[in-house]
């Protein structure tokens, strides 16, 4: 199929952006992830391969709330509006970017047909807010920076050694 999803989260059909978030959303929908980790858009009666440059998705906005019971729950809103709160079946990971020494945290949305899932891409603006929610946790012996969510922790990052903070 002649689509590619651009590392912005921009849609192209035949080379041409699709400006109509309506159909953007469409085709979001019955987008899957086959096992081999390529993307599909599937319907009962047709299915065809699109080329994807990073993720299919952009998580775009962030929005934490603590309930009353003390738990923190970030929600995060996509490029596609779908709203997808982080948690244990929604988690957030870190992967090392090749082209830079650099960490990209992407976010489950969904699950693919193998091990590998659907994620959005976290943009840097909203990275920023989630380290500036982040705390010190340790976890195996490791001082670690990262975030809770539904009552999980996702780290970001480790912290220093006490000898390089001074």
């Amino acid at each position: 199929m002649p689509f590619v999803i651009a590392r912005d989260g921009t849609w192209f059909y035949r080379g041409s952006a699709i400006r109509r978030k309506e159909l953007v959303c469409l085709f979001a929908s019955i987008l899957t992830r086959e096992a081999d980790g390529t993307f599909c858009l599937e319907t009962p009666v047709e299915r065809g391969r699109i080329r994807v440059e990073d993720s299919p998705f952009v998580a775009v906005e962030l929005d934490w709330k603590v309930c009353r019971s003390g738990v923190q729950h970030l929600s995060f809103r996509l490029n596609t509006d779908q709203v997808v709160c982080a948690g244990c079946n929604h988690p957030i990971r870190l992967a090392a970017e090749s082209s830079r020494d650099e960490r990209v945290p992407y976010l489950h949305v969904r699950d693919g047909k193998g091990a590998l899932p659907v994620e959005a891409r976290i943009c840097r603006a909203v990275y920023y807010e989630l380290v500036a929610l982040a705390e010190t946790q340790r976890v195996d012996d490791q001082d670690l920076l990262g975030v809770w969510s539904g009552g999980c922790f996702f780290p970001l990052g480790r912290m220093p050694d006490e000898d390089m903070r001074a």
